[in-house]
């Protein structure tokens, strides 16, 4: 790219040879690859500069700052994760705040009072314990304050649940379920319903 743009520039004056095989062609070529890997060089530090913009080094740098790296795996999750993590300051235990920054880090969850200094996370949507929960959980306990008892609760489907569906063992034989499989069978009506008297943070 700068081999063409110095060539342009010079060859108006026509005082130098500028082919590859001339001594000038050659010192524009070797200034050429120079100059356009110190372009390559400053746009990627720029790039990575930003936590809006960065992709990789500036993501791991940023991540090593926090005690847990966020439970996010794509450069948009993890640049949200960061910027989340990065307001949390003393002004930031309100309910509102704590909720935003746990979604914030990747992990779709709500944090809901169960009376003083009690508090269950619940995952809306999801069945059954989260993919890579022992991560997620040491996320969470870092971001709620500690003084409060923290409690996790995981989506199985119960048997009133069962009674409710009308579900019979010809219909779960019908569809093949196995015990796993029987337990994260929820309506879909029934994902991510609160725990009654509860209220979220």
């Amino acid at each position: 790219m700068y081999e063409e743009y110095l060539r342009a520039l010079l060859a108006p004056l026509g005082v130098y040879r500028l082919d590859r095989d001339s001594l000038s062609g050659a010192e524009l070529y070797a200034l050429g690859q120079g100059l356009d890997a110190v372009s390559a060089r400053l746009d990627g530090v720029e790039r990575e500069g930003v936590t809006a913009t960065a992709e990789d080094e500036g993501l791991r740098r940023r991540e090593a700052l926090f005690l847990r790296r966020p439970a996010a795996v794509t450069p948009e999750e993890r640049r949200a994760a960061i910027a989340a993590l990065l307001q949390i300051d003393g002004d930031s235990l309100t309910p509102e705040a704590i909720d935003r920054t746990i979604r914030g880090c990747g992990i779709w969850a709500q944090a809901i009072e169960m009376g003083t200094n009690r508090v269950r996370v619940v995952f809306p949507g999801t069945a059954g314990v989260p993919a890579e929960f022992e991560q997620i959980e040491k996320i969470v306990l870092d971001i709620l304050p500690c003084h409060l008892d923290v409690e996790f609760y995981f989506r199985f489907l119960t048997w009133e649940e069962c009674h409710r569906q009308g579900y019979t063992w010809a219909l779960v034989e019908e569809r093949e379920y196995d015990w796993n499989g029987f337990q994260l069978a929820i309506p879909p009506e029934e994902e991510g319903a609160l725990p009654d008297g509860a209220n979220i943070l």
